[in-house]
């Protein structure tokens, strides 16, 4: 730990637990990739969104084993886990629950019994959010942002730790609702899942095509789940760190006294506070996963794309000239 920041001491033996934590997430990776070939990068990703707290989601042609990925990652986490195929026909009580009445033995008479729907699970796959009308999105998205819902003036607790993965596919755009700018800011990372490598993908053919019994093993508890996410919000971040977060996420507002000039010639609208939160809080995280217990502007630097991608827009300028937000990121990130 030399020349290493001293972390606060909110957490019992925070040193003791950062090992901890180092340990325990690569041996998640480990067992997840006895089913998924690959993915080092996404698994990453997807870690350190939950213990950061947050929600992903993850874009990608189909067949590239995204549900694969997240029901793995359940499993190795001892949580309940649940998919909703998300339709245009798809309403809000598909996803929260709804009430139902139902004869009381005891008293004989008729009362509302709310059932449970999907929500009410550990980690829980969206799949193909954007096939599903806004007021059916905007209800998972509520127990998203405040770990309930709401349902005949009633409000029902969700179970935590709570993680949403989200996954669209960017080919089929025909009787899709693109998720509004306000509602995808709700998601910590925007995952993109690409092809394999050749070498992967042979690899995965030749598993797939023969007989395998590969089972899982649970490895962590809720309960330290809990307790991981806590240390995550221990970790130090020195002022120059901090400094280099806020000022990359204003750099892409148009207009800021910060902002480059192709900022203000190609953007619309730029990220919010939300994205620099995110930013420290992936930091954090991600410096617990390779054993350190301090941020470094390589952290921010690493995050910065999937952070932002999705909390920036670019306007018809950009388009017609194929400045994508990716490349704008980049630019900021080479500048710096």
């Amino acid at each position: 730990m030399d020349g290493d920041q001293p972390m606060s001491s909110g957490v019992k033996d925070p040193v003791k637990l950062a090992d901890e934590f180092h340990a325990v997430f690569n041996q998640i990776k480990d067992e997840i990739h006895k089913v998924v070939i690959g993915q080092d990068d996404i698994i990453d990703l997807l870690l350190i969104s939950l213990f950061s707290k947050g929600h992903c989601v993850l874009v990608g042609v189909p067949g590239l084993a995204k549900t694969l990925l997240i029901r793995s990652l359940s499993e190795s986490l001892s949580l309940t886990f649940n998919r909703i195929q998300f339709t245009p026909d798809l309403m809000p009580g598909d996803i929260t629950g709804t009430e139902v009445i139902e004869e009381n033995k005891d008293s004989g008479r008729k009362e509302f019994t709310f059932i449970k729907g999907p929500v009410f699970a550990n980690i829980l796959l969206a799949d193909e959010i954007n096939r599903t009308p806004p007021k059916t999105q905007a209800a998972l998205l509520e127990g998203m942002q405040e770990y309930h819902v709401t349902t005949g003036g009633k409000t029902y607790q969700l179970d935590t730790p709570f993680f949403v993965l989200a996954t669209q596919n960017p080919i089929e755009q025909e009787g899709t609702y693109p998720l509004p700018e306000a509602q995808l800011d709700r998601f910590m990372f925007n995952v993109w899942v690409d092809y394999p490598s050749l070498e992967e993908e042979k690899e995965i053919v030749s598993k797939t095509t023969a007989h395998q019994d590969v089972k899982i093993e649970a490895l962590v508890t809720k309960e330290k789940i809990k307790e991981l996410q806590g240390l995550v919000r221990e970790v130090p971040v020195p002022e120059n760190v901090l400094d280099y977060a806020v000022e990359l996420v204003a750099k892409t507002r148009p207009g800021n006294a910060l902002a480059p000039e192709y900022v203000n010639k190609y953007m619309s609208w730029g990220a919010g506070p939300r994205a620099s939160q995110y930013l420290i809080l992936g930091g954090k995280a991600r410096a617990l996963s390779q054993g350190r217990y301090h941020v470094t502007v390589d952290d921010i630097k690493q995050l910065a794309i999937p952070v932002l991608r999705h909390r920036i827009v670019n306007n018809y300028a950009a388009e017609a000239e194929g400045f994508t937000t990716v490349k704008l990121i980049n630019m900021l990130i080479d500048e710096a």
